[in-house]
């Protein structure tokens, strides 16, 4: 079954056209990314957006929403005055099921424990024509590459790794919620026109070697903001040898080089996993577009005139990567990583490994590992590390329980955890006997900051391919290289590992009794959605402020960040997620993870108005109720990390009014805007070093606020003396209107007021 398919019909009978004016209007070759963004423009243009500068106004196919950022998405959507969304849309409950025990005792739990949670996503979903998937169905990102991705085609998605259905030739690009609510609404999706890199890739993958290499390659070459503000485009006869879910692997984990989304071009993978997914109609309608889907051949012959920047990756020659600690784009090649472990003093002893997430459960992924466990059952090895095992979806889950494959888990010790994002996000009962002990895990996910997955800061997580994790969990030594290390078995041989193998579909197709839809109502006009005034998981959200008119003075500063702070930092996951739905109970962890610069500590920041210590929520919410508004200066690539608009929103709430940094991640760069902040950076990076703790500060010039124009901030110092500096913004003209209003809601809903 196609979902949407007149949608997708009305987009493929357009691209040719469309790919056929955009070539002669910048009268070159074109890349794909740039196919697909010019027959996405929400209106034509005769001129060219430059790349990196231009803001530009896209009309997405379709918005996927998860549960943790639904919520709040939601919430905002009701009021902005629209009976049903505008282009299709799904939440997926995937984010508030802890991993304790196993899949079927975690997932009744939460179905208990965040009933109220549910109810509301399936009564508002059901209201305003949203599709539904229910609590186990699976992650956000899987049941989307399975149900909803098109090659060509243009979605948003409220959660960072929504670039996952790259791999099926789609741009979809992570958003907070407030995006997802202008394209729900109806409303143009506003994003600067990306850069485009180009990643090459030659030769073919053999023996351990992964499609998770690639992109832990690629991620130790760009960094964790090597990507910022770029699609990355992947090409080359290397690139068409990739499994389809291989290429989302690729795609998903982008994420952590910044960039806005990754793709690759339609080809036969593609076509077959579309086929293998039920979607024989789709696949036959992308293979008679197939030229607009892929690159121009002029753009293989010479990349380096049509990308920003070109990188090269020979498959013959990649290694087995191995990244962190404490970063994804710390990377090992296999053959070095035992030395870094030995030389930074890690831990050698493996504790947990952990396979699956969004980002490797595919049928191949999870085939490979198999092979590998039963290799240890063969040859009499025993698995010395905790081992789970997390499906991305029923589709796969049911599927490799029918082949076999979960028993051959269960019999080397491994635990089946829920369809669910669980350990990936902190939603992890940790079993440890001291949370204070430095240890070692590693995992096949995407991310692994510090505190990421079990909220211990002592965990030194690192991320690999789930052949190498169940290598290494059979080992439960870091220091093992299955390529060329041998393991002492219960007879006392030495044995070696074989290459893993596997299959990138299932020979016997996919399978599956329920897969957790639940379609809305054909009119829904008639649906209650209610929200208890006493809950402590949900509140309705009141409209911010609009902005005074005048310059902001007198501001307090409430924590000077220092060095990494991602969306982790500012807004907790984990324990927190249960607050995703009320603005003021999460907002009790607002930059608990930061630390401050004066006293190299998290959650403790002077007061200025008592002098004191205290956490960073209290005292913010002290100058809030004092009537004074405060600051937070941040490092680089501020806001990394996930897309959650809770680390915009909460600031706000609490009486935030700027946030000044050296460099933004974009998407929290974003948020803040459509939340009525003020995001800036500094001039001179170096003028980070004025700040001090008691100051006071001023930021001048917005009531002549324009783009282009940068603002001045006085920072008034307790010995008298005051640092006037230079910062700098990216506002344009709408997003000033944002600012001006109170926040991009608040233009939406006096828009759809005057509509009426």
């Amino acid at each position: 079954m196609v979902f949407d398919i007149d949608v997708i019909k009305k987009v493929y009978a357009a691209l040719p056209g469309k790919v056929e004016a955009t070539r002669k209007m910048l009268g070159r070759p074109l890349t794909l990314a740039e196919k697909i963004l010019y027959a996405h423009l929400y209106a034509p243009t005769t001129a060219a957006y430059e790349r990196g500068k231009s803001y530009v106004e896209f009309a997405p196919d379709r918005v996927a929403m998860q549960d943790a950022t639904a919520q709040m998405a939601l919430l905002q959507f009701m009021t902005c005055g629209r009976d049903q969304v505008a282009v299709p849309s799904t939440v997926h409950c995937d984010h508030l099921i802890q991993a304790k025990t196993g899949a079927v005792a975690d997932l009744n739990t939460a179905l208990d424990t965040n009933k109220e949670v549910y109810d509301f996503l399936a009564s508002i979903s059901n209201k305003y024509g949203i599709g539904f998937w229910k609590p186990g169905a699976g992650i956000i990102h899987q049941v989307v590459l399975e149900n909803y991705a098109f090659p060509g085609g243009m979605m948003i998605g409220t959660d960072s790794h929504t670039p996952n259905a790259g791999g099926l030739g789609m741009l979809a690009i992570g958003v907070g919620g407030a995006d997802a609510v202008d394209v729900m609404a109806g409303l143009p999706w506003e994003l600067k026109m990306p850069k485009l890199i180009g990643v090459k890739l030659t030769g073919k993958l053999s023996g351990w070697v992964s499609p998770k290499d690639v992109i832990l390659r690629v991620a130790g070459i760009l960094t964790v903001k090597g990507g910022t503000g770029a699609i990355v485009e992947y090409f080359g006869e290397g690139a068409d040898s990739l499994s389809a879910t291989g290429k989302g692997t690729i795609c998903n984990m982008g994420a952590e080089i910044g960039a806005t989304c990754s793709v690759f071009a339609y080809d036969d993978k593609m076509s077959a996993y579309l086929r293998s997914t039920s979607r024989e109609e789709l696949a036959s309608m992308a293979d008679a577009v197939k030229e607009h889907l892929r690159p121009d051949e002029a753009i293989y012959s010479d990349p380096s005139k049509f990308y920003d920047q070109v990188i090269e990756i020979n498959l013959d020659e990649l290694e087995p990567h191995v990244n962190g600690p404490f970063t994804p784009d710390l990377a090992w090649p296999i053959s070095k990583f035992a030395q870094a472990v030995k030389e930074n003093n890690w831990p050698e002893k493996l504790e947990v490994a952990l396979i699956g997430s969004c980002t490797n459960s595919s049928y191949e992924d999870i085939s490979r590992s198999a092979s590998l466990a039963k290799q240890a059952i063969q040859k009499n090895l025993d698995v010395k590390s905790e081992f789970t095992i997390t499906p991305g979806s029923e589709l796969v889950r049911f599927t490799i329980e029918r082949d076999g494959l979960l028993n051959t888990f269960d019999q080397i010790g491994g635990v089946v955890l829920a369809n669910a994002c669980g350990p990936c996000i902190g939603q992890w009962a940790r079993h440890i006997d001291d949370p204070n002990r430095k240890n070692s895990i590693i995992t096949s996910f995407n991310r692994n900051f510090a505190k990421r997955n079990d909220g211990l800061a002592s965990t030194h997580a690192f991320v690999a391919s789930p052949e190498i994790v169940t290598a290494l969990a059979i080992a439960g030594d870091l220091t093992f290289n299955p390529l060329t290390d041998t393991l002492k078995n219960r007879a006392g041989e030495n044995v070696k590992l074989d290459e893993p193998t596997g299959y990138e579909l299932p020979p016997q197709g996919f399978s599956v009794d329920d897969p957790g839809f639940q379609p809305p109502a054909a009119d829904g006009s008639g649906v209650e959605v209610i929200v208890s005034p006493t809950s402590d998981r949900l509140q309705l959200l009141a409209p911010f402020a609009a902005w005074e008119g005048t310059d902001l003075k007198g501001l307090k500063l409430l924590i000077k960040a220092k060095g990494k702070c991602t969306t982790d930092h500012i807004s907790m996951a984990g324990p927190w997620l249960k607050y995703r739905g009320h603005l003021d109970n999460i907002s009790n962890n607002m930059l608990i993870g930061a630390v401050n610069a004066f006293n190299d500590k998290t959650d403790t920041v002077k007061n200025e108005l008592t002098g004191e210590y205290g956490s960073v929520p209290a005292t913010a919410r002290a100058y809030k109720a004092a009537g004074l508004g405060s600051v937070v200066i941040g490092d680089e690539n501020y806001g990394e990390g996930s897309s959650r608009e809770h680390a915009a929103m909460e600031p706000r709430h609490l009486g935030v009014r700027a946030i000044l940094v050296k460099s933004f991640a974009r998407i929290h760069e974003t948020n803040l805007k459509k939340q009525g902040m003020l995001g800036l950076t500094f001039a001179d990076k170096e003028d980070y070093n004025k700040i001090q703790e008691d100051d006071t500060i001023d930021i001048l010039g917005l009531t002549t606020f324009a783009p282009g124009t940068p603002l001045t901030v006085v920072l008034h110092h307790k010995d008298g003396s005051a640092d006037s500096i230079t910062v700098n913004h990216t506002y344009n003209q709408q997003q000033i209107e944002w600012f001006k209003a109170g926040g991009a809601l608040n233009v939406i809903r006096a828009e759809a007021a005057k509509n009426k």
